[in-house]
């Protein structure tokens, strides 16, 4: 099977599916105390998406797919790595208002 005829075979849902799936996995981690972890996976989430807008087409990629596909691939990965790098840089700091 070529990388064309897996693309072509793939749901509609599935791409949605897996980012949906990461960004849980990152929230509950943030719901768990865990805010920065839980900020990298959300971050990656957007950075996974980008990368699936890239690389299926156009009728595959479902609702990822919201506006232009260079406009798609620059909101989802700016945003990704913004998210990223804030999460891993911020070093001080707590969100305790007790």
């Amino acid at each position: 099977m070529s990388v064309v005829d897996f693309r072509s075979r793939l749901p509609v849902h599935a791409p949605m599916t897996l980012v949906l799936v990461i960004a849980a996995l990152g929230m509950m981690r943030v719901l768990t105390q865990h805010w920065r972890e839980g900020a990298v996976l959300l971050g990656g989430a957007l950075i996974v998406a980008a990368v699936l807008r890239i690389l299926l087409p156009a009728d595959r990629v479902g609702l990822l797919a919201i506006r232009s596909r260079p406009v798609d691939i620059l909101c989802y990965s700016a945003f990704g790595v913004v998210i990223t790098v804030l999460a891993v840089t911020i070093t001080r700091g707590s969100f305790d208002f007790g």
